[in-house]
């Protein structure tokens, strides 16, 4: 009888052993596959600016802001009329010279000698917070600007939807951005990225930002 029962409770043990590890796989693939689709909407609605300093010496990390901010004055007047992502990258490509130019003169004009290069690609970037609008980890396609030998401290902003503010102290997104922003994503994901006050907004943001950092999800396009 003893036999018995025991055989009967190592079944229900091993059944209920299995059930909670295919439970647990499920429960897996199944935040893989949501952080996967909210990720690759983000990663196609957003254009990223990222600047590279010479070094981390004050002189070459100010010039870097002073690079940005005329960078990011030029983008802005340019693109416009921009209404998406892949329009503001065709503007970018069109007028890499004219970012290679600005950069160059802006280095020259503050005494400087650097080289500056000018890419479009794809790039990892961390997860970054814009006023009260947070972009998670992940490739995204950007314009790299590498002052010099491009060792010094990275600087990342979004250029489309306009993220970036000249005046990043202010932290206020201009409405006109969040409109962008939310006319290329689902309500959800919007408030994946806007919502702080939601405990369950935030979870889905933490679940997000861990499986993109543990390089779970990330790879190169």
């Amino acid at each position: 009888m003893k036999t018995l029962l025991n055989i009967i409770c190592s079944k229900k043990v091993k059944y209920s052993l299995i059930l909670i590890i295919l439970l647990s796989i499920y429960i897996f693939v199944s935040a893989i596959s949501y952080v996967m689709a909210v990720s690759s909407d983000l990663e196609n609605s957003i254009f990223r600016l990222h600047v590279i300093a010479n070094s981390d010496s004050s002189e070459d990390q100010n010039l870097k802001y002073i690079v940005r901010d005329n960078l990011i004055a030029y983008m802005n007047e340019i693109s416009l009329d921009a209404k998406n992502k892949k329009e503001a990258i065709e503007i970018a490509k069109t007028h890499t010279d004219d970012f290679y130019n600005i950069a160059k003169k802006t280095i020259i004009d503050n005494g400087y000698d650097y080289d500056v290069s000018i890419e479009i690609g794809n790039f990892d970037f961390p997860t970054k917070h814009y006023g009260d609008i947070s972009i998670p980890a992940g490739y995204y396609d950007a314009l790299r600007v590498k002052i010099g030998s491009g060792k010094g401290q990275n600087w990342w902003c979004v250029m489309f939807p306009p993220l970036c503010f000249v005046n990043v102290s202010s932290g206020i997104v201009p409405e006109e951005s969040k409109e962008l922003l939310e006319s290329e994503l689902n309500e959800e994901e919007y408030s994946i990225i806007s919502d702080k006050s939601s405990s369950e907004i935030k979870f889905k943001f933490k679940l997000i930002e861990l499986l993109q950092n543990t390089n779970i999800l990330t790879a190169k396009k």
